[in-house]
């Protein structure tokens, strides 16, 4: 069977397992200022592996929607319901420098 013709979840998954150990492309995703130029590393390691995977298809699935959201600072929310929605940083701050850390702090568990 031809790669671009397997299910969108196993050609992700062989598109993060080529991934694994490869230093200069994980150098490039790292030094990533933004999501749009992580797709395109990505799509560009895609059509060498011969995936034929799609920009959406990298955007809509995971682990690489996850990534994506990460490297914008979106942490991902799931409320129960099914429905993805995201949890962006607030005037800069995230979760953990909000009122979990005075609390931490009210409890003296926290230095």
């Amino acid at each position: 069977m031809a790669t671009k013709d397997l299910p969108v979840k196993e050609r992700l998954k062989l598109l993060v397992d080529s991934l694994d150990g490869d230093e200069e492309t994980n150098e490039k995703l790292s030094r990533c200022k933004d999501s749009e130029t992580m797709l395109n590393i990505l799509l560009e390691a895609s059509s060498q592996l011969n995936l034929c995977l799609t920009r959406d298809d990298l955007s809509r699935n995971p682990p690489i929607r996850d990534w994506i959201w990460w490297k914008n600072k979106e942490a991902l929310v799931n409320l129960g319901d099914n429905n993805l929605r995201y949890q962006g940083d607030s005037s800069g701050k995230t979760r953990w420098d909000s009122w979990t850390i005075s609390f931490f702090k009210f409890l003296r568990i926290w230095r």
